[in-house]
């Protein structure tokens, strides 16, 4: 028997993928999914600027086609609110970008997306991020934010040199890249880490929820010619 390759064979992705995150607009996800995005992201969390109510939500999904994932965003939500989203909204992904423990997670039996601030408290180093990332062995994908007082779409940056050590393990999930991409940096950040997704919010908006379509088509551009 043929011993079984590691994991990080089989996540390396043939192109880098992209997710258009905080859409609140049908002719932003018109915009996003003409320009090739794999996924469009809505925000539930009442702080953001971004958030989209229950009946918007459903508006906006069944404005996404067939293959294109909707991912539904959470920041320590209950339950309950959770819970409706799924039965209303019906998203592909959940995405969990608060304090949830990998128990709260898992009990929706929903495919999951875990997010992680770097540089937030006691996940300063690789070290850390490693020892938290694998808490969550079970999510879809690991994504890495830079670290604000509020949760993402800050527009920051972060090192993305601080996932070397991570990126080398054998049980890495498929790591997606968020925090301050634009078209005119998005290629670097690529070119240093080779992540499987990336995810972009405030880099192709005109204002807070507000895309605009042509800083999606140079984001979408600027993602190709960087994965060929």
């Amino acid at each position: 028997m043929k011993p079984m390759k590691a994991v990080t064979e089989w996540i390396a992705p043939r192109r880098t993928r992209v997710k258009i995150c905080g859409l609140t607009r049908i002719e932003d996800v018109r915009a996003a999914v003409g320009a090739g995005a794999d996924a469009i992201g809505l925000v539930f969390f009442p702080e953001s600027r971004r958030c989209v109510s229950l009946e918007h939500a459903g508006l906006l999904r069944r404005a996404a086609p067939a293959f294109v994932s909707v991912v539904a965003l959470f920041v320590n939500a209950s339950r309950d609110q959770i819970e409706q989203v799924i039965e209303k909204v019906r998203p592909d992904l959940l995405q969990f970008h608060g304090d949830e423990t990998p128990d709260y997670c898992r009990s929706f039996g929903r495919r999951y997306m875990r997010a992680f601030r770097v540089g937030a408290p006691g996940l300063e180093t690789g070290e850390d991020l490693a020892r938290a990332c694998r808490s969550y062995s079970d999510a879809s994908a690991w994504l890495f934010d830079s670290y604000s007082e509020g949760y993402g779409g800050s527009g920051r940056r972060f090192d993305v040199g601080s996932l070397d050590a991570l990126r080398s393990q054998d049980d890495v999930r498929p790591i997606v890249l968020a925090g301050g991409m634009t078209s005119e940096n998005v290629a670097q950040s690529i070119a240093r880490c080779r992540p499987y997704a990336v995810d972009v919010s405030s880099g192709v908006e005109d204002a807070p929820g507000v895309k605009s379509a042509s800083k999606i088509r140079a984001f979408m551009n600027a993602v190709a010619e960087a994965s060929g």
